[in-house]
């Protein structure tokens, strides 16, 4: 149980802390999501983050954890898609380290996954 409760935390951290930084910051992400035709980009960039916060806390903290997962995975994939569109770059540096932030948010993914497959978890 306790390596359960760390893995839940290491994999909640990167969400709390991206989460976070969105919500009070928004930055170049309003942008990308204006460019989507997302309506009210910043809010929405800032409600993202903020549900990415909280359910990182609950996942890190043991509470609901498949809950939290499943909140988690599903902001994720279009964070994901608008955030790291590799596809969308030409070769070279730029696009390697979209590929190595995709496949890292494909990664926290999987182990989003494995929390949800966890029927004792709540």
């Amino acid at each position: 149980m306790a390596l359960r409760r760390i893995g839940y935390a290491c994999i909640a951290f990167m969400f709390m802390h991206s989460g976070a930084q969105a919500a009070m910051d928004p930055g170049v992400r309003t942008a990308k999501a204006a460019a989507l035709g997302v309506p009210d980009p910043e809010l929405a960039v800032r409600a993202n983050g903020a549900l990415m916060t909280a359910a990182g806390a609950a996942l890190a903290l043991g509470f609901r954890p498949r809950l939290a997962a499943g909140l988690l995975a599903a902001l994720l994939v279009p964070t994901t898609i608008a955030g790291h569109p590799f596809w969308t770059e030409p070769k070279g540096a730029a696009r390697k380290g979209m590929v190595t932030q995709f496949l890292k948010n494909l990664s926290m993914f999987g182990g989003l996954l494995v929390v949800l497959s966890q029927k004792d978890a709540d």
